[in-house]
């Protein structure tokens, strides 16, 4: 039989194509994030890359591509879903997008501090949740780890929640915080990061929502008169393996990689522990007005958000639950 050279070239052509529809089985791993390169969880991963690679005894690498070189968290999040991105650090918020259990995490006031998000964040009932994502969103949950808690950075005097009513406010876009912010009255306006110090320079948005440890860093206080320190929702980071890369992983490799990455993922709780205070002091420091409130602060919010959450996260009563046990 003659097998023609086109034939051959088209027979080898659907051979490619069916082995990169299989599970990758890759050893030189890459690594997205959303976050500068100075930021904890680019340093985080860098140091995951570093530990992957003495462990492997060189067999595996990281690449660790941070501020967004990859695309926003929406778009690794597809690229994590068809194995073209192996691994990421990314917001829960993100996740939560497509697995609406998740936004739990982000209740008004769930944690009273680092330490107590950081508690919540390490328990049991935290880690069960983990358990769908390999169905519902195609995706391995290592473990988690943290951005701190959120603050509210405005250009102009804040001396009550009223005072937040209409204002134009940054946030990131997910349905937990846009309801938040709804709910008091403002004006919620979704916004990448990379694009947040120009928009507050030149009035684009009146107040950001941000943690402590990027208003320093990104200098976002030059351009704001007033600093609520409130720690109104924690912000939680996931480490996440793509399904299909994962599956494409002997046992020990899952293990190491696993473990690793976890391990990794969980010194950012304790780097914001250490480091939150002295952030905090510093925007002390900047010529801005800081008001430290609680939740007394937003009224009635809390509770209007519990009624709109209560269906959509059925996981919030048993995170409620552990929140009080780890106080």
């Amino acid at each position: 039989m003659t097998i023609s050279l086109k034939g051959l070239t088209k027979g080898a052509a659907a051979a490619a194509l069916v082995l990169a529809a299989l599970p990758a089985t890759a050893k030189e791993f890459k690594l997205g994030l959303i976050t500068p390169p100075p930021h904890v969880w680019t340093k985080a991963a860098e140091a995951f890359g570093a530990e992957l690679a003495e462990k492997s005894g060189g067999e595996h690498s990281v690449t660790v591509f941070p501020a967004r070189q990859l695309g926003n968290e929406a778009q690794m999040l597809q690229q994590l879903q068809t194995g073209a991105l192996d691994m990421a650090f990314m917001t829960v918020a993100e996740v939560s997008n497509r697995v609406p259990n998740m936004g739990a995490f982000y209740a008004p006031y769930l944690a009273n501090d680092m330490t107590h998000a950081a508690a919540i964040l390490r328990s049991d009932t935290a880690k069960g949740m983990l358990e769908v994502l390999p169905q519902e969103a195609g995706v391995v949950g290592v473990g988690y780890g943290s951005a701190g808690m959120r603050q509210i950075l405005s250009r102009g005097e804040v001396n009550s929640a009223a005072d937040l009513s209409g204002v134009k406010l940054r946030i990131t876009p997910f349905d937990p915080i846009l309801d938040f912010y709804n709910l008091l009255g403002s004006a919620p306006t979704p916004m990448p990061l990379p694009a947040v110090y120009d928009a507050l320079a030149n009035g684009q948005v009146d107040a950001i929502d941000m943690d402590v440890e990027l208003i320093n860093v990104l200098k976002y206080y030059e351009h704001a008169d007033t600093l609520l320190i409130s720690n109104h929702m924690m912000f939680p980071m996931v480490g996440l393996i793509s399904a299909r890369v994962y599956a494409g992983m002997s046992d020990e490799d899952k293990a190491m990689v696993s473990e690793l990455m976890a391990k990794h993922v969980d010194t950012t709780l304790d780097a914001y522990i250490e480091k939150s205070p002295a952030w905090t002091e510093k925007l002390n420091t900047v010529g801005i007005t800081v008001h430290t409130v609680d939740a007394e602060y937003f009224g009635d919010v809390m509770g209007k958000w519990e009624e709109i959450w209560a269906a959509k996260a059925p996981s919030l009563p048993d995170l409620r639950k552990t929140a009080d046990a780890t106080k």
